[in-house]
């Protein structure tokens, strides 16, 4: 693909950077609808709604402003900023690699190849933590934690938690502390470079975790956002997907408060492992809930 490929859909002509010929001025509804028909020629699934947030995002404005404006004409530095992304979205990177951010439940965080990219089972999860947590709960531990999603979301519904954050990787770290300062969050997390709880000290009321269970296989057949562009340490464990899950579930029993709880999201496949190895290490009672599309994917054990 090159940008003379692109220019067919966003200028009508065979225009590169250096390109001498005079710019057609064209409204956001044009450059829209051909944004779209390329997307089609690509395989790309719901491509109006992702010429829709790419247009969005260059403009600095919400995805349903656009509706209001779509004879607004765009300038070059748009078109130009638009044809990258194009030319980068085609290629299947990640949309939130592209504009820099996602959302994710009642915050927005930057967003990078630093760290896998937030996905809605894991908001699901936030969801069940703060629903079981007792109203004495204040300190929380979240492990590997990427973009600080986790973390930061808790943090922000849950105004009087202590949050411990770790990740094995110095540039995710790096990135979860980016997103605690811009969300004003960074005095409320300590922030631990750690293997899991490795370096961790202290006991918490509850434990969460968001561990890589994919196996190569199931890598290697995902689609190309996931396989090509995210970090593979991130996504893939060995045992069929399940050391992760059970290294995090052992440990966690022994830095946990009495009546505390450690949470999973999990391979909808690892739900009677997790079972077993949830008694075999003595914990009181389990459970295995379903996400949004019915499928066994959280796992949550008390001490």
């Amino acid at each position: 693909m090159n940008n003379g490929e692109i220019c067919v859909y966003l200028y009508g002509c065979f225009l590169s950077r250096r390109c001498d010929c005079p710019r057609t001025v064209q409204s956001l509804l044009e450059i829209l609808q051909k944004t779209k028909t390329f997307f089609e020629g690509k395989g790309l699934e719901n491509p109006r709604l992702q010429a829709e947030l790419l247009l969005a995002s260059a403009l600095n404005c919400k995805r349903l402003e656009l509706y209001l404006q779509f004879e607004r004409p765009l300038p070059a530095s748009v078109l130009d900023k638009l044809r990258d992304w194009v030319r980068r979205r085609a290629a299947r990177e990640p949309l939130q690699y592209i504009t820099g951010e996602t959302a994710f439940r009642k915050i927005t965080l930057k967003c990078d190849p630093r760290a896998l990219i937030p996905r809605p089972e894991t908001e699901e999860l936030v969801g069940h933590v703060i629903a079981n947590l007792p109203p004495s709960a204040t300190r929380i531990a979240d492990l590997g934690t990427g973009t600080g999603a986790i973390a930061l979301s808790i943090a922000s519904e849950l105004p009087n938690a202590e949050l411990v954050a770790t990740d094995i990787s110095s540039a995710a770290l790096a990135l979860a502390t980016e997103n605690a300062s811009s969300l004003g969050l960074d005095q409320r997390i300590s922030f631990i470079i750690s293997d899991w709880l490795q370096s961790v000290q202290g006991n918490f009321d509850a434990i969460v975790a968001n561990p890589p269970y994919l196996t190569a296989d199931e890598l290697a057949t995902a689609e190309p956002e996931v396989a090509r562009y995210e970090p593979h340490s991130a996504l893939v464990a060995a045992d069929n997907g399940a050391a992760a899950l059970k290294h995090v579930l052992a440990s966690a029993r022994d830095h946990l408060q009495t009546g505390g709880f450690v949470a999973l999201e999990t391979g909808i496949a690892h739900a009677a492992v997790l079972a077993a190895h949830a008694t075999s290490l003595g914990y009181e009672r389990y459970e295995i809930r379903k996400d949004m599309n019915g499928r066994d994917r959280f796992f949550f054990a008390w001490k």
